[in-house]
Formats: structure tokens, C-alpha cells, sequence
């Protein structure tokens, strides 16, 4: 299934299926897993039929049933140029080797 394809509207379902199942998995009851997110159970019953409910009403939801790892998906990363790397690469490369043994041969001039 191509996720893309689906409309907003059967994206929002499927979120809903989701957290049926998941709640369901848990053995929990609407009222119990909604006392636990702090929001009431017609709430939750909206969510998980597939209704328009507050993002932060998904958090908490998505907070009891130990699924918020779903957001890692958002993190940003440090990202660098390839140019910004290759700069950082050549600034931590030695750039001159000192040869002690030719330096011995030829002593300093006086001038």
C-alpha cells in the first residue's frame, strides 16, 4: 500500500485503526487507555473512528500506549554539505612532513 495515494480523510482512518488495535493489544478499554491520556472517551472513540481530533489528543494517546517512538520519523539530524565535509576532512589532514634526516644534511646557512 502506498501511503501517498490514500486521501487525508483514510490517512486519519488508518491512524485510527492503529490506535484500536494497539489499545486493544494492550487489553485496555476506551474509558481506561482516555483516563490515562487525560482526554475524555468520546475523544478517543472520534480517534479511532477515523475523526478529526487534536494533534496533541494523538501525543497523548500515542504517549500511554508507549508508541511516541512513531515521531522519530521527524527528527532532524545534523546534516553537512559534501563540500562543508570535504573542507572539514582537509582541515584534519597533516599538510607537511618534516624530514629530520635531510634537515641533519643540510645544516643552516649563517646568512
Amino acid at each position: 500500500m502506498d501511503i501517498a495515494q490514500l486521501s487525508d480523510a483514510a490517512i486519519i482512518r488508518k491512524i485510527g485503526e492503529f490506535v484500536k488495535k494497539k489499545r486493544i493489544d494492550l487489553n485496555k478499554t476506551q474509558d481506561t487507555l482516555a483516563y490515562e491520556a487525560g482526554i475524555s472517551r468520546s475523544t478517543l472513540s472520534l480517534l479511532e473512528r477515523g475523526e478529526k481530533v487534536n494533534l496533541i489528543t494523538l501525543i497523548q494517546v500515542l504517549r500511554v500506549l508507549d508508541e511516541l517512538a512513531i515521531f522519530e520519523a521527524f527528527e532532524l539530524g545534523l546534516r553537512i554539505s559534501p563540500i562543508e565535509y570535504i573542507k572539514l576532512q582537509k582541515k584534519h589532514e597533516r599538510q607537511r612532513v618534516r624530514n629530520n634526516d635531510l634537515a641533519a644534511e643540510n645544516p643552516r646557512s649563517e646568512w
